[in-house]
């Protein structure tokens, strides 16, 4: 998971890109980057954690140009060092090219070994770096049909930016796995990985990308290209349950109304019998009111999270996910003590906050303490390949810890 911003044709380019950025931090925390062109040449500028600590005013004001695209990073292929931070920029025969990429790609150690067989020299262990390897070994005239048919050669999930001297590209794999959005900003393009980032820009969404479709931003127009379609979507079910932000709409679904659904069927599949609802925040918020609003419980804000610590989820190592949420999450005994509480989250996947959160059954205690999370079990393994946690892991289930 990453969150990526482009536009084109805008003063301040990387300006706006930095607050896309901004809107999206929630998508990665490991490293942020931001590529401009100004009519002569690219200007990069990467680092290592969250958005704002990067990009100072000095920082930006290194980025001029009307066009620009900007990344943050949750590595799910390459280690966390600054080599692995997007974007990704380098020369070629068709002029320099600069590349973000959310998702994964299934084949890319397959084609990293060729290419390197072959004299190839990679630069980091990104996956994305194959894209381009792929167009410096098939130049063409227009960079649209390099970019095309590196492409076709990929598998996997991805949602692209790709910025160049001539245009700005966006690209979707023909799955769908990611979304990517379309907006338009007084007449300037621009794309993100959610519709929140248009929110604090006071852009217009215009829709989402289509599955397999390659948008390129040239001079004031939107010119669209389709790979080949897959059979059928396969959309990532935990952009809805908690990758997205709950103010954004994803795969044209609002996800605060996808998170209240899901928890009001959980209420109905897994009753508890309980006297509150608690919801683990910020993630399972709206999973525990939709569930509090079917079963007609009270919702009770009885875990308290520490909103200077970040995403535990997507830290890069598990010593600090866990230490993470030790420090992000504690009860409020009052309002638990003597009931029976179900506490509701978006997920388990590590199982880090669940062990974390039994802490709600520990003297001074609820009464008796039952645990759900949203997501269907899952029917097939992701194709985007997220690295698997070690150790046995739950992602659908409902626990109940014997009342005292």
């Amino acid at each position: 998971m990453c969150g990526i911003f482009g536009i084109e044709g805008c003063d301040d380019a990387s300006n706006l890109t930095y607050l896309g950025l901004y809107a999206l931090q929630h998508r990665g925390q490991e490293s942020a980057g931001i590529v401009s062109w100004d009519g002569r040449q690219l200007h990069v500028e990467r680092g290592m954690g969250h958005v704002s600590d990067i990009f100072k005013e000095k920082v930006l004001g290194r980025l001029p140009g009307k066009r620009a695209i900007g990344h943050t990073r949750y590595s799910t292929a390459g280690t966390s060092v600054i080599a692995n931070a997007q974007p990704i920029v380098v020369k070629t025969s068709m002029g320099p090219l600069g590349i973000i990429h959310n998702g994964n790609l299934t084949n890319a150690v397959e084609i990293r070994r060729r290419l390197e067989q072959e004299g190839s020299i990679f630069q980091t262990t990104s996956d994305t770096e194959v894209i381009l390897h792929l167009m410096a070994r098939e130049p063409r005239r227009d960079v649209v049909e390099s970019f095309i048919l590196a492409l076709e050669k990929v598998r996997g999930a991805y949602s692209l930016l790709l910025i160049t001297n001539d245009c700005l590209i966006a690209a979707r794999d023909p799955n769908g796995f990611r979304p990517l959005v379309l907006g338009d900003l007084n007449c300037c393009a621009c794309f993100a990985s959610e519709s929140c980032a248009f929110d604090l820009l006071e852009a217009r969404p215009v829709r989402e990308l289509g599955l397999g479709e390659v948008a390129v931003a040239r001079e004031g127009r939107i010119e669209c290209f389709h790979l080949e379609r897959a059979p059928e979507p396969a959309r990532c079910i935990f952009e809805h349950v908690y990758f997205a932000r709950p103010d954004s709409k994803v795969f044209g679904d609002s996800v605060s109304q996808a998170r209240l659904r899901m928890g009001a069927r959980l209420a109905r599949e897994a009753p508890a019998a309980a006297d509150v609802v608690v919801p683990v925040p910020d993630s399972g918020l709206f999973a525990a009111l939709g569930y509090s609003r079917e079963s007609g419980l009270p919702l009770e804000f009885g875990l308290i999270r520490n909103h200077y610590v970040g995403r535990t989820f997507i830290e890069p190592k598990q010593s600090i996910r866990h230490f993470g949420v030790k420090v992000k999450l504690n009860p409020i005994r009052e309002l638990i003590a003597g009931k029976r509480v179900v506490l509701v989250d978006d997920s388990i996947v590590r199982g880090t906050t669940w062990s974390t959160t039994r802490s709600c059954a520990a003297p001074p205690r609820a009464r008796s303490c039952a645990w759900c999370a949203t997501p269907a079990p899952p029917r097939s393994t992701s194709a985007s390949r997220r690295p698997p946690p070690s150790g046995p892991v739950t992602t659908a289930s409902t626990r109940r810890p014997a009342a005292s």
